[in-house]
Formats: structure tokens, C-alpha cells, sequence
């Protein structure tokens, strides 16, 4: 059996600590997954205002108090902090710096939104090296801390304790890059390394954090194979893509897991009924329940349809538009939305509501136990993206009996079968084209599977034999790690 590994992460979001989408998800099951495999993991996560510590027990770490660092002409002080949800979980380490760290929400448009990422890069390396932490691999999550392999080459080349360091990013949405103005370019401290830095887009004006991790990260990673494929093209690349061709062979496609402990609708604390594959009475029992909590009219015969996320136009609702008005109009339904984000979404969601009372329901915001119990208590769930890197939301779904309804993108499609009535085969209800007839027929062909309770049940029943588990794909992960240190090894 290989030695256990020292990795260190450094996110922007852990769940349960602080999330805003699956980003937390991903980063919190893959750090336990690890660590429960005997690795030794650390990560490196904002103390923010918002932070979650529910059940989570916090301390100082020894050493690590009243710490200063310095970001071009900007000095600033920070802590750390150590969280655990139990003396078995992973060391999760808050880099306490309230100036800038307290503020509304997790991420902002305030000018100095670079320097909070970049103080969380630079302070969890320096942690690293106040605690001799020496990282086998150090896996860096979004542009969010895509300067650390950059900061490996240049500001740490000649620290021993990062000698043997491997880097890996993983992107998780390439739509979100952190670009910021050239005017940063001192707050970087790269002195005569800021050659290093990609020079078309200084003279453009601009930085790119993610693009000097694509840049210069060993291994390249996103959360599904067929996104992988997808960003080197120019349609999904987001003006990555000829840079991402140029690392074809350093990137790789690993589908997202989920925690099947926390999303397990036999022992989910946030249903008011529990269920499995083998005994469903609970599932009906919750979506009455839902439906009474969302003040949605009973009616146990009418499908509901549920929908939880970001209202982003990523998301793929300006799809729904006019198929959802549609079919509150013509049939029979129910539907259920919980989410925050762009104005225009929000309004349509909030307008549904106001125009078919008790038969559609929206909840603004995010909302921990709404979100189990939406999966819980819908029939089918809606995912009609522009472009999905993973997503999970499609998975719990699978695993609750729930029916998603998705567009064949990214790891929607590498997670949805599309279902054969004739063969019995197939998990969901997958589209093709991004368009609106597109959706109105995925609805139609969902309703009328739907009255045919034998083919709705083989369906769930295929749905809920699925495994997305850690298990499988955290050992990928580990697969890549040992890969890329036997590589290094071998090239020594």
C-alpha cells in the first residue's frame, strides 16, 4: 500500500463552513474522503463574518497568532484558527484577517477583492512553512488560489520544505477568473519573477489569476470529463481554450463525487420521513410535507417539479421563460424553486409565483434543509444549463428517487443516462439543443413518463442504483496524486 500522503488545499469554500454552491461541496467530501483514507490533509479557508461553526469546535493554532504580511505597500495582520466537526475529521485552518475577511457576504465587487485571495494564497504558504508542513501535493481550488503553483516558482523556488511540492488545479468553473487590473501587478511581490507574469494581457491592462494557474500548476484538473473536452473549445473555453489545447496532456476530467452520508435519504436529519430503494412509502410522505411547507396545494397525483440554484444565466433559465407558464397553465403541476442571484431571474421566479398561487412556490436565498427536502419531495428536478462543469444537484437527485431533467453538457452528461422505455434503461430525461422547444419537449416526454407508473418506477429504481460516492471518484484523485510524484520521481 502507498505511503500516506501529506495535501494541503486552499479553497474559498468548505461545506459545512461556508458555501455558496458546490464548490464547498466538492472541496469539504474531497479533504474528508482524503483524510479518512490516512492521508494527512490540511486546508486553507477565509474566517469569514458568514462563517458556519454549527457543531464545529474552534481553537487557536499554536504559533500561528498576530502573524503580519505584507501585499505590495499593504500590511496586514491575520490569525489562524483551527476548525473540526469531530476528533476524526480533517484540520481545517481559517485565516483570520478581518480587514478583510468581515465583510457582507463571501465574495464582493470591492476593489481590493484580489488582495483577499491573495492574502489567503500567500498566508496559507507561510503557514505551511511556520508549521514545516511539507506538501506531497498542494491542490489549489479556482482562481481563487490559482496563484500558488506561480508563487512556487518564483517567491518560494528556493524553499527546501516545498522542494518535493507537486501542484494541482482544479477548475471548477472557468467562468469565474478573478481578472484584476495591472495596477495589482506590486501587490503580487513578484519582483523581478513578474516577468513570469502572461505579458499580452499586462499590456492589455489586466491580470488573470486563473490563467498563470493554467499556466503553471503540473497537473491540470476539472470536475468532469466531458467538461474537459468541452473547455478546450472555443464555445466553453471562456478565452481559455487555445492555452488549455496547449495542456491537453496535463488535464484531466474527474466527475465530482458527493457525500453520500450527508445526501443518504435513509438517514437525512432534514426530512420529516425517511426512505430507501426498498421501502419509498417516505418519499410520497415527503413531498406532502414539502408541499405543505411551500403552502402548494395537495394534490398527491400532480407531479412537482423541483428546481435549487444559483439563478445565474449559466443556469439556463431564461430557457424556462415561457415553457414553465406554459405548463402551470395546461396542466396540472407543482413547482418548487429555491435560489438566489441575477435580478431577471429572481423576478421571473418571483412573478411565477404571484401568478399561479399554490402552484408554484419560490424561496430566495439559500437554504440547507429546503434543499433536502426539495430533493426529497419532488418528482422530478430541472437542470436546463448553458454549461454545467459537474453539477450535483443531478446526483442527490438520482440518489432521492427524484428524476432530473438535464441538457447533455459537462457532467450532467457524464452523470444522466437518457431513458429507453423499450429497454427499461437509463436514469433521466436528457436534452439536446439549448433552446426552448428543446425544454418543452424534455417536460413532455418527463409528464408522460410520469403516467405510466411501471416506467416512472424502473426509472427512479435505475436512478437510485447509481454510485457518485467519494469512494469511487476521491480514489481518482489519489490516482493522480501518486502518478504525478512517481513522475516527478522518475524525472529527477
Amino acid at each position: 500500500m502507498p505511503a500516506p500522503l501529506r495535501i494541503c488545499h486552499i479553497a474559498s469554500e468548505y461545506s459545512p463552513l461556508a458555501k455558496t454552491g458546490g464548490l464547498a461541496d466538492v472541496v469539504g467530501a474531497l479533504c474528508r474522503h482524503l483524510h479518512g483514507r490516512g492521508h494527512e490533509v490540511r486546508a486553507f479557508l477565509p474566517l469569514y463574518a458568514q462563517l458556519n461553526t454549527a457543531g464545529i469546535r474552534m481553537s487557536a493554532v499554536d504559533g500561528l497568532q498576530g502573524l503580519e504580511l505584507m501585499l505590495g505597500t499593504h500590511r496586514y495582520e491575520y490569525s489562524v484558527m483551527e476548525a473540526r466537526a469531530s476528533d476524526s475529521g480533517p484540520a481545517v485552518h481559517l485565516i483570520d484577517c478581518p480587514a478583510l475577511f468581515h465583510r457582507r457576504g463571501l465574495y464582493t465587487a470591492d476593489p481590493d477583492e484580489h488582495l483577499r485571495f491573495l492574502l489567503l494564497t500567500r498566508a496559507a504558504l507561510e503557514c505551511c512553512r511556520q508549521l514545516n508542513f511539507a506538501p506531497h501535493i498542494l491542490h489549489c481550488h479556482d482562481w481563487h488560489a490559482a496563484f500558488a503553483p506561480l508563487y512556487l516558482h518564483s517567491l518560494y523556488a528556493d524553499e527546501r520544505l516545498f522542494a518535493a511540492t507537486r501542484t494541482v488545479l482544479t477548475l471548477h468553473n472557468i467562468g469565474y477568473q478573478g481578472i484584476m487590473p495591472a495596477a495589482a501587478l506590486s501587490d503580487l511581490d513578484l519582483g523581478a519573477a513578474a516577468a513570469m507574469l502572461h505579458q499580452p494581457d499586462l499590456q492589455a491592462g489586466t491580470i488573470n489569476p486563473l490563467r498563470h494557474g493554467i499556466l503553471y500548476a503540473d497537473m491540470l484538473t476539472t470536475v468532469s470529463p466531458t467538461h474537459a473536452r468541452e473547455i478546450c473549445t472555443p464555445e466553453y473555453g471562456m478565452g481559455m481554450d487555445e492555452l488549455l489545447r496547449s495542456r491537453s496532456d496535463a488535464l484531466l476530467g474527474i466527475l465530482n463525487g458527493i457525500d453520500a452520508q450527508e445526501w443518504n435519504p435513509a438517514t437525512d436529519h432534514y426530512l420529516p420521513h425517511r426512505y430507501d430503494a426498498l421501502n419509498m412509502g417516505g418519499k410520497a410522505l415527503n413531498k406532502q410535507a414539502l408541499l405543505a411547507r411551500l403552502k402548494l396545494q395537495p394534490a398527491p397525483a400532480a407531479p412537482l417539479l423541483g428546481i435549487v440554484s444559483r439563478m445565474a444565466r449559466q443556469k439556463g433559465f431564461e430557457l424556462l421563460f415561457e415553457p414553465l407558464p406554459r405548463l402551470l397553465e395546461e396542466q396540472d403541476v407543482r413547482v418548487a424553486v429555491l435560489g438566489n442571484g441575477e435580478a431577471l431571474y429572481e423576478e421571473f421566479f418571483t412573478g411565477l409565483q404571484t401568478r399561479f398561487p399554490g402552484r408554484a412556490a419560490f424561496h430566495r436565498g439559500y437554504h440547507e434543509e429546503l434543499a433536502h427536502q426539495i430533493e426529497a419531495g419532488s418528482d422530478m428536478f430541472l437542470m436546463p444549463s448553458l454549461y454545467e462543469p459537474c453539477g450535483l444537484n443531478q446526483m442527490y437527485s438520482l440518489r432521492y428517487g427524484t428524476v432530473p431533467i438535464i441538457r447533455r453538457t459537462g457532467g450532467l452528461a457524464d452523470s444522466v443516462q437518457h431513458f429507453d422505455p423499450a429497454r427499461g434503461k437509463g436514469t433521466g430525461v436528457v436534452f439536446n439543443d439549448y433552446d426552448t422547444p428543446a425544454v418543452m419537449w424534455a417536460l413532455d416526454t418527463a409528464l408522460g413518463w410520469y403516467r405510466e407508473p411501471a416506467l416512472w418506477q424502473r426509472m427512479v429504481a435505475n436512478g437510485m442504483g447509481q454510485d457518485f460516492s467519494w469512494e469511487r471518484q476521491g480514489s481518482l484523485y489519489l490516482q493522480l496524486y501518486q502518478g504525478l510524484l512517481r513522475s516527478s520521481r522518475d524525472r529527477a
